[in-house]
């Protein structure tokens, strides 16, 4: 389960030293974009002494690695550091991914294989998304909303944004894997409550998280993917119910004056085993 994902650059040691007390289920570690090229190779170096750090913390630890020749050296050294997985930038096929985990199995003679969470960032990529999504290794899927919209030549608003990511977020749900992000960019979080409603309408939807570029809405994303009291009330009441109606052979029924059947029940099983396995890895 994972709420909220925190970007951390990884050339600043003052938010790398307390990324993992922000309450974010996962640090990303960003080599990419949030790192100039003249500092690429000494944040890389800092995996060894930042992602074991951050990790005593608690949470999760992914590196989003560079899509040019530095790709390798970058999942390598964050293989040997123990991060979790890895953000891979620009995936446009399931063989890019192919490729990296043919070249990271010398590395994992103690630990298990990485995962990946591939990044859609362009047309290519896109209209592979399903074939990416059943790609090696692959645990979740996000967006780069920004790379997205400049490969449309387009402005990253949420109408711009909106249909893409929920194709990418289709896809993930057919593979069976996370789907991370908000129906758009999360480079604005000045605006809170426009992120509260994006991350509501998010999990409306059915994402399972999203990340995020400050750590002031960590909280927020937190708060708005885990269940409310009031559903996990509901939910409970359903699940009850529906034992009670289906021991006197009844496979639909009424609750409160709404009507209950089979997809209902699942919805309502779904959302507590969520609750329980959030509260088992807090």
């Amino acid at each position: 389960m994972i709420s909220s994902l925190l970007y951390v650059p990884g050339n600043a040691p003052r938010f790398l030293e307390k990324a993992g007390q922000r309450g974010a289920d996962a640090v990303i570690v960003d080599l990419e974009d949030a790192v100039p090229e003249a500092a690429k190779t000494e944040a890389r170096n800092g995996l060894a002494k930042w992602v074991p750090e951050i990790k005593q913390a608690g949470g999760q630890v992914f590196v989003r690695v560079n899509h040019s020749d530095r790709l390798v050296e970058d999942a390598v050294a964050a293989t040997l550091a123990g991060a979790d997985g890895l953000y891979v930038p620009k995936v446009n096929s399931p063989d890019v991914l192919v490729r990296l985990a043919e070249s990271l199995e010398g590395y994992e003679t103690d630990r298990s294989p990485i995962a990946f969470v591939p990044l859609i960032e362009d047309m290519q990529g896109l209209f592979e998304v399903r074939a990416i999504a059943k790609g090696p290794r692959v645990i979740a899927l996000a967006c780069g909303g920004e790379d997205l919209a400049t490969a449309m030549d387009a402005k990253p608003t949420p109408e711009v944004l909106r249909y893409p990511k929920l194709m990418i977020h289709y896809a993930a749900k057919e593979a069976g894997v996370l789907s991370l992000g908000l129906l758009r960019t999360i480079a604005d979080f000045a605006d809170k409550e426009a992120l509260r409603a994006a991350a509501l309408e998010a999990r409306d939807f059915g994402f399972d998280g999203a990340s995020c570029i400050h750590p002031s809405v960590v909280p927020i994303l937190n708060e708005c993917f885990a269940p409310s009291s009031e559903e996990i009330s509901w939910a409970q009441k359903v699940v009850a119910a529906n034992e009670q109606e289906a021991a006197a052979g009844r496979g639909a029924f009424m609750l409160n004056g709404k009507f209950v059947d089979a997809p209902i029940v699942t919805r309502a099983q779904n959302l507590l085993a969520r609750f329980e396995k959030g509260r088992a890895t807090s």
